[in-house]
């Protein structure tokens, strides 16, 4: 269980298949956010049939407050509680948590946070969270790290890089013991996390020191796409891909632009997710082969009778016009929102099936160079014809 097969490389660009509990992910892959345990308009078959999703997030923070994770575990954890029967990965919360700013307290014991429903008080410990996750049940879990605001200082950057590392420490301890209490080590692995901002030496320094805390299946690398520009992003990916073990998959937390995930497969980064595609379908805005990013509200479109995406395989573009998308967001219209969130989400599954077939026929270089350059002409047409 929790193994991790290296299929094919091409350059850093990796092929791989991880062995969870609940099923084998073939990597690169994106993961779409189930935040409250439902991915925002989607139906589980439609997660599993149309989609091809292979594994999904999950958010503490959120499960924690509502319903609470003593409902979930009563009723058989996520996978018994949702029915979706495929992997589970859930964030510690931390994200969520440091994002409330004037709602929270940070000391060296964790973060208290003032609900955002109701106003009620609550304490995140490392030792807690492993305890929220445990009981959630999913596959994959995350340790409790401070993930500090995009452009922070290297003061602030190396305070919450440091902290971080001893956290980790507390939530090895706690999930260990947590694992002996119930007698179950092939239920569910920790990933740490890397902190550092846009720091390379931090990064390098986290990588380093996380190996020696412990023996991990897996690394995270969050703290990326919170507001530094994506070129610092790449340079930091390319910075640590050299340290980051080659026999574990390797997941970069937040990040799902079509054009990111390319860029970041192209610096050895296997799993994914975000919530931008849903986020975008509800706004009316879609992710299209050879055009990037496009508002599907935009009056080219009034008497298209073509598909969303020709190039697309979802039941969206298979079964749906332009114009008919068209006048369903300008009407304001509750099925266009899951028919372009169901599009966007296949549109990145789609895209790391895709890499993934490149690097494993040695053709990644050539096809990610093509690929990226017909999204960026693309999303200039769009930005000069809407």
């Amino acid at each position: 269980m929790f193994e991790y097969r290296l299929d094919a490389r091409d350059g850093a660009a990796r092929a791989g298949t991880f062995t969870l509990p609940h099923g084998v992910v073939q990597t690169p892959a994106f993961m779409p956010v189930g935040t409250q345990g439902s991915v925002k308009t989607i139906s589980r078959d439609e997660l599993t049939d149309e989609i091809r999703a292979q594994i999904i997030l999950a958010n503490t923070y959120h499960l924690y407050l509502r319903p609470g994770h003593d409902v979930v575990q009563q009723l058989g954890g996520l996978h018994g509680f949702t029915g979706w029967q495929k992997p589970f990965l859930t964030d510690s919360g931390g994200f969520q948590v440091f994002s409330l700013e004037t709602m929270r307290k940070i000391t060296e014991e964790g973060v208290e946070f003032t609900s955002h429903i109701d106003g009620s008080r609550h304490m995140f410990t490392p030792e807690k969270v492993m305890e929220i996750q445990r009981a959630l049940g999913a596959d994959v879990i995350m340790a409790f790290d401070e993930c500090p605001p995009g452009q922070s200082s290297r003061a602030l950057a190396e305070e919450a890089h440091e902290r971080t590392l001893r956290w980790l420490e507390r939530c090895r301890d706690r999930f260990l013991a947590l694992q002996a209490e119930d007698g179950n080590i092939d239920g569910q692995t920790l990933f740490p996390i890397i902190q550092g901002s846009v720091f390379a030496d931090l990064r390098i320094d986290a990588v380093r020191r996380v190996r020696e805390i412990g023996d991990w299946h897996g690394i995270a690398i969050g703290g990326l796409s919170v507001g530094e520009p994506k070129p610092t992003m790449y340079a930091v990916l390319e910075a640590i891909e050299p340290e980051l073990p080659v026999g574990m998959p390797r997941y970069l937390m937040g990040v799902g632009y079509p054009d990111d995930l390319v860029e970041a497969i192209g610096r050895g980064i296997d799993l994914f997710d975000c919530v931008a595609p849903t986020r975008n379908g509800r706004n009316g805005t879609a992710w299209v082969e050879g055009e990037g990013q496009i508002n599907v509200k935009g009056a080219r479109l009034r008497l298209d009778e073509g598909p969303l995406d020709p190039a697309c395989d979802c039941y969206t573009c298979r079964n749906y016009s332009r114009a008919y998308l068209r006048h369903l967001v300008a009407a304001t219209e509750p099925l266009v929102l899951r028919l372009l969130s169901l599009h966007n989400l296949r549109f990145l599954v789609r895209l790391g099936e895709r890499a993934r077939a490149a690097i494993l026929a040695g053709d990644f270089a050539r096809w990610s160079e093509d690929w990226l350059a017909a999204w960026r002409g693309g999303r200039r047409t769009e930005r000069q014809t809407t």
